[in-house]
């Protein structure tokens, strides 16, 4: 009886240690803990996809190159909870992204919000929560899922 408890303990703990980097994954620690703004952003792509949506986007750099940036989002079934579609953002919208960078300095990040040419705002869901809890979630939510969360701006 105790080798078999001995050998349930070591396979537990086997399997612990090989599944826990699959956890990391949904880990920030690849992206800068300073938010970063981009004005004047041109959408070039919007891929509604799992496991994440992907908003690709034009912007000035500071010399006035054009550079392409990818911003990551959450899946498109939890963007839908807080208000996003297929077509919340189209290619040609211009738009102001607040993204959290990679540390790599890659031109590629995580979203924290969008605003939109009608000067809504569409959040993210695991980054984009504010300290007014624009986000949709919870009973005291400002948001307004569904519409763009227009009162967050």
């Amino acid at each position: 009886m105790k080798s078999k408890l001995l050998v349930t303990f070591v396979l537990s703990v086997v399997l612990l240690g090989v599944c826990g980097p699959l956890l990391a994954h949904h880990g920030n620690v690849a992206y800068e803990n300073k938010l970063s703004e981009f004005k004047q952003a041109t959408v070039t792509k919007f891929a509604w996809a799992n496991p994440h949506s992907l908003i690709e986007f034009d912007v000035k750099d500071a010399k006035g190159t054009v550079v392409h940036w990818t911003a990551e989002t959450a899946s498109p079934e939890a963007l839908k909870l807080i208000g996003w579609n297929k077509s919340s953002l189209q290619p040609g919208d211009v738009i102001s992204v607040f993204m959290y960078t990679a540390k790599t300095g890659l031109p590629a990040g995580r979203l924290n919000k969008v605003v939109l040419p009608d000067g809504s705002t569409l959040h993210d869901t695991q980054l984009g929560g504010d300290s007014g809890n624009k986000s949709g979630y919870g009973p005291d939510a400002g948001g307004n899922p569904g519409t763009g969360n227009k009162d967050a701006k």
